[in-house]
């Protein structure tokens, strides 16, 4: 298949209302880089862009929270935003914000294009306002109950709690976020664009032409909207803060935030083509031009039908796919700035990077959990344990450790140097290893393509835990006791170090997308430029030249101490403590961290059965796994428990426990986990069952 001629990918655009968390950086940010970094390597053309989104109702309402001013506020947020992400390497090839002059020229040649046209259409409504304030209510300065679940965390644009969007009109008991007080209705005139005119176009294009390249939940979303019956949509408000929009007759009104965001990939492309002598056209024009949007699940209406019919109007390319990724929660709970349940970005740069000598390794530590646990196909977890045993017994454990052998032994057994192949004595374990390399290639080639970049992640993980599987095979520090009677078993040594090397310079392009700090250090102890890392070089077995001297080996990782761990947590919980104290003449409790609240059919799409423990053995190399298998009933089942450092295996064979056994599976170790066995855990932090008081039938259900 020919590739396209050149490639324009986006992030979504953050707020400039605050610090963002690694929520947001696993959902938009850092799968999009991977995806440009892999593109760079193979010498596409390739324009990478984002940037602040400076407008709508989220930065005056931050300006009262503050007591300044919404110029200030933007000027303050982007420039942190932008700080962190050059932190933590996001390669973009240019972060702009919508404040500047050339995106309000570019949003209102939009606007105008579009109106000119017809393809707009005005209409007198009314609208909810503010008589204490004299002010029309934008959706964030109205707050109420959601029709949806109940919740009264509900704005007049999405509910806190559930995600969903909503209009001021579906609020129940809505109240003004400004006066406190009940609005009125008053009519006014607003410019909208006709959703439903483009059914036809968005049931061809999503639901029958990408139905099988996009991601289910993508198409899935979609389709609930367009069957759901599309409205036509205001493009304007009464809001004093925004792009003005360009009619006379629309004095006091500016371009609704949603219309104008997505306009800033298209401001931003044109400002990096001046900034670079280059043409910015074909990027948003010419077919040939491949579009991806990389966007987090609250953000697929607005990308996937919204901007696409508006681009469509504006004779602009249409975007070749949309990979949103799911949520990801934080210690069994969502993320929420108000609770204070978070971790920013800063605070991880703060509290890890800044405090490493360059900071790279830790960079990359975050950047390698983010991805093995990447909300591709659902909700996902960022725990501090979880991401204190993927740094210790992947990262240092796996690949690091075969790349410090490789060179200690290259050093200790062949002089510093890359020995030479001796093809006429390869052995199966040799030729095997020279297979996966290549097959290597196709293989993580192919999930980056399909935007698989955990699964990519993992098999560059898993060639590195083949390399420690071959060199624990071969054994070369005990062939190298025969040399004295042998010499000729210096060839076997050669043999096997020769190719251990060229694997670990294939390891630093596979690598690169993913940890571009840890392929710069492999670099450096390999001695050679960066064009070792372009992807024509994968899989090939003649990167490293025979006789040429190599450095050193150094540490790629470090292990992350439990007392780092036990400080995040506390100071998690401390944060959430210090927002949720009692006052000083309530009764002194102890806090209870309570989740979020769910609606009864949450809870009941979760199937809990009776299992038995028939076998359980320590997963190697991971002190806190064990492999169990959980007889169902109806069948048993292969479960990882990370509850080794609570019971013996040999103890807990025969015990009853409750399952949760429609959890999609998930590898561990390279083991695939079928379910999950449910633990308390009591204040002194120890583990115990959940299990029957009298024992009861095998499979029964838990209700």
């Amino acid at each position: 298949m020919i590739p396209p001629k050149r490639y324009l990918v986006t992030s979504a655009l953050p707020y400039a209302n605050g610090l963002k968390h690694v929520g947001h950086l696993a959902g938009a940010y850092i799968p999009a880089d991977i995806y440009v970094r892999y593109l760079r390597a193979q010498k596409r053309d390739v324009v990478f862009v984002c940037g602040s989104d400076e407008h709508g109702t989220a930065i005056p309402i931050q300006a009262t929270k503050e007591g300044t001013t919404a110029q200030a506020i933007i000027d303050k947020y982007h420039e942190a935003m932008k700080q962190d992400f050059e932190d933590l390497d996001m390669s973009f090839d240019i972060y702009h914000r919508t404040s500047e002059p050339i995106h309000h020229e570019t949003a209102q040649e939009f606007f105008t294009k579009l109106n000119d046209a017809g393809e707009l259409e005005t209409k007198e409504t009314e609208q909810y306002f503010d008589e204490e304030a004299n002010t029309f209510l934008a959706d964030r300065y109205i707050k109420g109950t959601c029709p949806n679940c109940g919740s009264d965390r509900a704005f007049g644009d999405q509910c806190e709690t559930c995600g969903r969007t909503l209009s001021p009109d579906e609020l129940i008991n809505p109240v003004s976020t400004l006066s406190g007080k009940t609005p009125i209705k008053k009519k006014t005139t607003h410019w909208y664009l006709p959703l439903g005119k483009h059914e036809q176009f968005l049931r061809e294009w999503i639901l029958e032409q990408h139905k099988d390249d996009w991601r289910t939940t993508v198409v899935g979303q979609c389709k609930s909207w367009i069957e759901g019956g599309l409205q036509s949509r205001a493009v304007t408000r009464d809001l004093d803060w925004g792009v003005k929009v360009p009619l006379k007759e629309a004095e006091g009104k500016v371009l609704y935030v949603w219309f104008d965001a997505p306009i800033g990939y298209i401001s931003a492309t044109k400002q990096w083509a001046i900034d670079n002598k280059k043409e910015w056209k074909p990027y948003w024009q010419d077919k040939d031009t491949k579009l991806v949007h990389f966007v987090g699940k609250d953000n697929i209406v607005f990308h996937c039908i919204i901007f696409p019919i508006m681009l469509k109007l504006h004779g602009d390319i249409l975007p070749e796919n949309v990979p949103a990724n799911e949520f990801l929660n934080l210690e069994g709970d969502k993320m929420s700035t108000s609770r204070n349940w978070k971790l920013d970005m800063r605070d991880y740069i703060n509290d890890f990077v800044k405090k490493e000598n360059g900071g790279g390794q830790c960079v990359d530590m975050l950047r390698y959990y983010l991805t093995q646990i990447a909300p591709e196909t659902k909700d996902s977890e960022f725990m501090w344990k979880g991401f204190q045993d993927a740094v210790n017994s992947e990262l240092v454990s796996i690949f690091g450790n075969f790349v410090n052998r490789t060179w200690v032994l290259m050093h200790k057994l062949c002089g510093g140097k890359v020995p030479p192949l001796h093809t006429g004595i390869l052995d199966d374990n040799d030729n095997i290893l020279i297979a996966e390399i290549g097959n290597a290639k196709t293989r993580i080639e192919s999930l980056l393509e399909q935007y698989k970049f955990r699964d990519a992640l993992y098999e560059v993980i898993d060639l590195s835990r083949k390399g420690n599987q071959y060199m624990q095979k071969k054994e070369p520090w005990i062939v190298a006791k025969k040399l004295t009677e042998n010499p000729e078993v210096q060839k076997s040594i050669d043999n096997t170090m020769h190719l251990c090397l060229q694997l670990t310079a294939n390891l630093a392009i596979f690598i690169n997308p993913f940890l571009p700090n840890t392929a710069k250090s492999m670099l450096h102890m390999m001695k050679v430029v960066d064009k070792l890392l372009d992807w024509e070089n994968a899989g090939k077995l003649k990167l490293l030249s025979i006789g040429y001297s190599l450095r050193e080996p150094q540490l790629l990782f470090r292990k992350i101490e439990d007392t780092e761990i036990t400080e995040q947590i506390e100071k998690l919980k401390s944060g959430l403590k210090k927002m949720e104290e009692p006052k000083k003449d309530d009764k002194k409790v102890e806090a209870v961290f309570v989740k979020q609240e769910i609606q009864f059919d949450d809870f009941s799409r979760i199937d809990l059965k009776v299992g038995t423990i028939v076998s359980a053995e320590k997963v190697e190399k991971a002190d806190k796994l064990l492999k169990l298998s959980v007889d169902l009933g109806f069948e048993t089942r292969t479960i990882v428990s990370g509850i080794a450092l609570h019971f013996k295996p040999e103890d807990i064979v025969g015990k009853q426990v409750t399952v949760v056994t429609n959890l999609a599976p998930r590898k561990m170790r390279g083991i695939e986990s079928n379910g999950m066995i449910l633990m308390a855990e009591d204040k002194s932090g120890k583990l115990h069952f959940i299990n029957p008081e009298n024992l009861i039938d095998t499979g029964s259900n838990v209700s």
